[in-house]
């Protein structure tokens, strides 16, 4: 550390390990940047979305995320004393939010397994942002614990919630999650969610062809009209465990013509700066969106790369800071929270890291090699959220 307020922020070779990638220096110059909310980093995107991961433990094992081959038995989550506590969680969101964030996603693993995480959702709903208006506070769950749970996240201030589904057909969802649950208790949660008031709710629906593509029509069928909007996420290459190849990927063209063919869609603008879906609202018989019969989304980070907007950062259980879902580093922020650093400091690091982004994996793809071309494993979805 070169003077007291200009912190070391340690990068970290890989995700699970205190490894150094290159030798630990200050990351700050001796000038200090103030939490303004108007934040930018070298391509001018602002800091405006907060994932943070809160466990890294699930109870599904979907072969995209968390295949059983690796997170077996045997697999070693971190103990309990390496998590963020609720009060250092809240302590680096506030960080955030004097930054410009106005919307945390609360993710896993499966965040609904964390003891007491309504605990944490009162503390970030007590947040403001830079304008004073509550925070867009949402979760997202695979659903298996949702019924539950609704109604006690909906009163610690919870606003909405994003449920994993990959099919109705129970036996394919039972493949998919590969713990034998059944999908009839996913459809139970989603339903007290929204008899508690989580909303709107959005369903994500991986894609994976050979395995599930065939379950597009029945799920766009089964939402419309429903008010909750369904989204299509192609089958993405994060970290190095799922076995990701390019020909397993269903371009979200092909899923918006499969759907299209059948229940006339008409595209939308984008609900909000950043936005990762691409919307498209079933159409009337005069061509026009129907609003009563909704919309879907597709989500199309591998043929039709959105970095040029994104506007979100990922911690993860461990406080590390990520600036891309494909990122291959991370920063220690909880060495400078629990080093008792002053929020001005962490701040300030905050400022320095985000300042310094050039994150832009998916418009590099087709260029890198596998490993993203750093040589280096990328971090696993399970860790950080998707």
């Amino acid at each position: 550390m070169t003077e007291r307020h200009t912190p070391r922020v340690v990068p970290l070779i890989d995700q699970r390990s205190a490894s150094l990638l290159t030798p630990a220096a200050a990351l700050a110059p001796k000038t200090r940047i103030a939490a303004t909310g108007l934040l930018s980093d070298t391509l001018g995107r602002p800091l405006r979305d907060l994932r943070i991961s809160v466990t890294d433990r699930c109870n599904f094992r979907c072969n995209y995320c968390m295949p059983k081959e690796i997170f077996d038995k045997d697999y070693s989550y971190l103990p309990h004393g390496d998590l963020l506590s609720f009060e250092e969680i809240t302590r680096i969101a506030k960080v955030f939010v004097a930054h410009g964030v106005q919307k945390i996603r609360l993710t896993g693993g499966e965040p609904l397994l964390r003891k007491n995480i309504e605990l944490l959702i009162e503390q970030l709903a007590a947040l403001r942002t830079v304008e004073g208006r509550p925070l867009d506070l949402t979760l997202t769950t695979n659903g298996s614990l949702l019924a539950r749970k609704a109604r006690a996240l909906k009163a610690a201030g919870l606003q909405r919630v994003t449920v994993s589904l990959d099919g109705l057909d129970d036996a394919v969802f039972r493949s998919m999650n590969d713990v034998d649950f059944p999908v009839a208790d996913v459809l139970a949660g989603i339903e007290a969610a929204r008899d508690a008031g989580l909303g709107p709710i959005k369903i994500n629906m991986v894609v994976k062809r050979g395995t599930n593509e065939h379950e597009i029509l029945p799920m766009a069928r089964h939402f419309k009209g429903s008010g909750i909007v369904l989204r299509f996420i192609e089958y993405m290459d994060v970290g190095a465990t799922n076995g990701w190849r390019m020909n397993e990927v269903l371009p979200s063209a092909d899923v918006v013509k499969l759907i299209h063919a059948e229940l006339p869609l008409v595209q939308l603008d984008p609900s909000s700066p950043g936005e990762t879906a691409e919307r498209w609202g079933y159409a009337d018989a005069s061509g026009q969106h129907d609003k009563a019969a909704g919309e879907i989304g597709v989500i199309s980070s591998v043929t039709q790369a959105f970095c040029g907007d994104c506007n979100r950062a990922r911690l993860s259980t461990e406080g590390k800071l990520y600036l891309c879902l494909f990122a291959a580093q991370g920063y220690d922020l909880r060495s400078l929270v629990r080093a008792k650093e002053s929020d001005t400091d962490l701040a300030s690091a905050v400022g320095h890291i985000w300042q310094g982004r050039t994150d832009r994996y998916s418009e590099l793809r087709s260029a890198m090699a596998p490993d993203g071309g750093t040589g280096v494993r990328r971090v696993e979805m399970s860790y950080i959220g998707g």
